[in-house]
């Protein structure tokens, strides 16, 4: 059995105890493809723990061998093979390690159609075992025929191998079958060469270094642009024949000049044409993540080309790689149009990396920033308060502007915009515009600035009219309304304020929105002027008389008007007389008659209603009405009508557990007690009966009068027994038991009622 068979004897016998369940014949056949380094016990195994080897068996068998692309198919096929062999395995068989690569990547095909020389070592192979045979068996028929049958081999041998295997004849006489087979070259039979030493071999690679025109297909290497034309790149590699490069696989370079050395990787050192066939795309992806690691660790700033936008940012090509751009990480300044960065080349710096997802964000503001903060440092070491600087309008919010200095960034406070009221600072600056800002304070650390406007400008009250006084008459415009009042701007940032109690004469106070709105022009009086504290109060109603001047001549006690229900509350009805007079018609003083539980029920709001002045309080501005006083008290003739035991018929209006509630004619209203409700039959009474009362109680300070039903029959009875008693005395013939008879028939009769 021969070296390779014996490996691959030994392969088989490991796979199958690991369990792999390799195809006998892949595992042959990648075995016969490593060459001698399978004899060589540094170079049979690999070791899974050191990733310097790892990533050569990924360039050296899986780039360069099958001519796969880096992927990260590959490293996943790698992790895989290792789980497969088993991890606490740390060194493997390489043709093991190959084989379930081979097999995991789907590319057995390559091993399937074997190239004619190993065809034909295969053959010698296996002839070489028909010799040994052959030469045993004569071995054991004769020895007379050693000469013969060492001859016979020899010729065999020669035959097979044609030429390949070039062996010194052995002197005949002195060749035995044992020596001629310890002796034989079996590595230049099974591979058709002559084994050469390790050194010699190293030798010879070191004479080659520096050789023009060597290179191996599936390599990054570097060349030199020697010609441009509008599409293509013409490079040289110093290879017998030059490369072209469409310019498409540039352009994040735009810059790419005759004499810029470029990395490039040899897809095809020859075409179906000759053509060397190289690619600086495939070349910049196989070190672009080297590239981007070393970048993100340095700092160092690298070139990308911007391809478009994306939800936040942009996608940038940074060494053919896609990074995300955030939109806040473009410049320091908020960025409006993304679009005027797209199909751009821009500096970046690296600011993270992730392995795991193969994610890469990049910045161009870090590297503004750097410069920005020498700036910085500068400029807040001369700030002071007071100082007057120029500045951009870096970004507007609703609550104020802020402003680049140069580096570092004020706040202009809405409020000291300027001296006038605006509602949004866009009313007085605008994006991008230069202007000059006062200092007004900062922070210890200088790292909040408060920027003022309005402050280079004298104050508008220091060029108001010194000549203005109280009482005088001003004419502006409405700004601001609040629920207390309105604001007039009676010149260019001087307000005013008018209270919402000094828009009318009435005391019956509305909102000020129902007096003016935004932008009216109105006319006011000045009430009060502080020059000092910039502050006015203004009246409008003062232009107009006051209407309680002469009230004690417009409506005197007793006198009777008409008037308007404005409003009404639990005890009363106001009443507007005139705009700025009201008066309040007390719930008692709404009816002679009717018992009135809410004002609502009597009467509605914009009901006319006529009052008489009850009473006057001209200083506190009170004005006491009443309703019912227009009209004549009726129970000045209920009391004629409704005198004691006289008795009236009525209607029951309301029932509670109290008693009832009685209307008679003309509706007055009487209250009949729980226990003089009971009928004759002793039915109650219900609502909405009528029946007859007797008047028990009459009261006309109180307009209260209380009837029974019960009486009228009982006082029936009570004649009724009377005139029974009566009629007994007077008769003679009438004896005891007869009287005793009649009175119980008449008690039990009582009883029963």
């Amino acid at each position: 059995m021969s070296k390779l068979q014996e490996k691959i004897e030994l392969y088989t016998s490991e796979a199958e105890k690991l369990g792999l369940g390799l195809n006998a014949e892949l595992l042959a056949a990648v075995t016969k493809g490593l060459g001698p380094s399978i004899y060589k016990e540094d170079a049979e195994k690999v070791s899974s723990s050191d990733k310097k080897e790892l990533e050569t068996v990924k360039k050296n068998f899986l780039i360069k061998k099958l001519g796969l692309e880096d992927s990260e198919k590959l490293d996943a096929a790698i992790a895989t093979t290792i789980e497969k062999i088993g991890k606490s395995n740390r060194n493997k068989y390489r043709a093991l390690f190959y084989a379930i690569l081979v097999e995991e990547l789907g590319m057995q095909a390559v091993y399937e159609a074997k190239p004619a020389k190993e065809k034909a070592v295969a053959e010698k192979a296996a002839k070489k075992e028909d010799v040994k045979e052959e030469v045993a068996k004569k071995e054991k028929a004769t020895k007379k025929v050693k000469k013969e049958v060492i001859e016979e081999a020899k010729e065999e041998v020669t035959a097979e191998v044609k030429e390949e295997v070039v062996a010194e004849t052995p002197k005949e006489e002195k060749v035995s079958p044992e020596e001629f087979l310890a002796n034989f070259n079996w590595h230049k039979y099974e591979e058709g060469i002559e084994a050469v030493d390790e050194d010699n071999i190293k030798a010879f690679e070191a004479a080659l270094e520096g050789t023009l025109g060597l290179v191996n297909e599936r390599e990054v290497i570097e060349g030199t642009v020697v010609r441009k034309t509008d599409r293509e790149a013409i490079i040289d590699i110093n290879s017998k024949s030059e490369g072209v490069i469409s310019l498409n696989e540039f352009r994040y370079n735009p810059n790419l000049a005759v004499g810029d050395v470029v990395e490039v990787l040899v897809d095809k050192r020859e075409d179906s044409t000759g053509q060397l066939v190289l690619s600086h795309k495939k070349a910049r992806v196989i070190k672009a993540w080297d590239r981007i690691n070393a970048a993100h660790e340095t700092g160092e700033v690298v070139n990308g080309y911007v391809k478009c936008r994306t939800r936040g940012g942009m996608i940038v090509d940074v060494f053919g790689i896609e990074a995300f751009l955030p939109g806040s990480q473009i410049d320091v300044k908020p960025i409006r149009d993304y679009d005027q960065y797209v199909d751009k080349t821009m500096e970046f710096k690296v600011v993270k990396v992730n392995h795991e997802f193969k994610n890469v964000v990049v910045s161009h503001k870090a590297l503004i920033e750097a410069d920005i903060e020498i700036q910085k440092k500068e400029i807040i070491g001369k700030l002071e308060k007071g100082q007057v600087l120029e500045g951009v309008v870096k970004n507007i919010t609703s609550y104020g502007v802020f402003v680049d200095l140069g580096g570092v960034d004020g706040l202009v406070h809405i409020t000291d915009l300027s001296w006038s009221r605006i509602n949004h600072p866009s009313e007085v600056v605008e994006l991008d515009q230069t202007l000059n800002v006062v200092i007004l304070d900062f922070d210890d650390e200088k790292t909040r600035i408060q920027l003022g406007l309005k402050q280079l400008n004298a104050h508008p009250w220091e060029a108001l009219d010194e000549n203005l006084k109280v009482g005088d008459k001003v004419k502006g415009k409405v700004v601001v309304i609040a629920d207390y009042g309105a604001f007039i701007e009676v010149a260019q940032g001087v307000e005013g304020l008018i209270h919402v109690s000094e828009m009318s004469w009435s005391t019956h106070l509305r909102s000020a929105q129902d007096f003016v709105k935004v932008g009216d022009e109105v006319e006011a009086q000045i009430l009060t002027l502080d020059r000092e504290d910039r502050k006015m109060s203004l009246g409008i109603k003062q232009l107009h008389p006051d209407p309680w001047a002469d009230i004690v001549k417009k409506y005197p006690v007793g006198s009777k008007h008409v008037g308007t229900v404005r409003n009404y509350t639990n005890f009363g009805v106001f009443v507007e007389l005139e705009e700025g007079i009201d008066g309040l018609v007390y719930i008692s003083d709404l009816s002679w008659t009717k018992k009135i539980k809410h004002p609502s029920d009597f009467v509605a709001v914009g009901d006319k209603l006529d009052v008489q002045v009850l009473e006057l309080d001209v200083e506190g501005r009170k004005l006491n009405l009443g309703h019912k006083q227009t009209t004549e008290n009726p129970w000045d003739a209920h009391e004629t009508t409704f005198t004691i035991n006289s008795v009236h018929e009525g209607t029951v209006k309301e029932a509670n557990d109290k008693g009832l509630l009685v209307t008679f004619e003309g509706g007055v209203e009487a209250f009949v007690p729980n226990r003089f409700t009971t009928k004759e039959d002793g039915v109650k009474l219900t609502k909405g009966e009528t029946n007859k009362f007797k008047v028990l109680e009459f009261n006309k300070e109180f307009r209260r009068i209380v009837a029974s039903h019960s009486s009228i029959y009982k006082a029936q009875e009570e004649k009724n027994i009377k005139a029974a008693h009566k009629k007994a005395e007077s008769a003679e013939k009438t004896t005891l038991g007869d009287l005793g008879g009649d009175l119980a028939a008449l008690k039990k009769k009582m009883e029963g009622k």
